[in-house]
């Protein structure tokens, strides 16, 4: 009858820890989607889209009134178009960076709890053996 009764015990404290763990995974799953969302979610697919029309826009625009005003000086026109793909090029690079470092942590959380999960195993093997 103890017997029986310690291996409920034991059996509530490993459901116990299951029911932690479960919670734990739960708010990384959703600190991990904040964080995506953070970085290259919908409304950074937004912004971007909103950064490209205008420097496309204004690129237009310079390349409009040089043809047919002739209100800037051809040069200057040419430099400030060049010096808007160059924020573009830049504002790209960024992002990349920032998806690179995420990659990064995403690959090290992984190697992190493969790790736990390795010891974990080794601990329930030297347990059985």
């Amino acid at each position: 009858m103890k017997r029986k009764m310690d291996e409920y015990s034991e059996d509530k404290e490993r459901e116990k820890e299951l029911l932690e763990e479960i919670e734990s995974f739960r708010e990384e799953k959703e600190r991990i989607k904040r964080l995506i969302g953070s970085i290259g979610g919908k409304n950074f697919v937004k912004k971007d889209k909103l950064l490209n029309f205008i420097l496309l826009g204004v690129v237009l625009l310079l390349f409009v009134l040089e043809v047919t005003t002739n209100w800037l000086p051809a040069y200057i026109s040419l430099e400030m178009a060049v010096l808007l793909v160059s924020i573009k090029i830049v504002w790209l690079i960024n992002n990349i960076s920032k998806m690179d470092h995420f990659q990064f942590w995403i690959l090290n959380s992984i190697e992190f709890r493969l790790n736990s999960l390795t010891n974990k195993l080794n601990e329930i093997d030297k347990k059985l053996n």
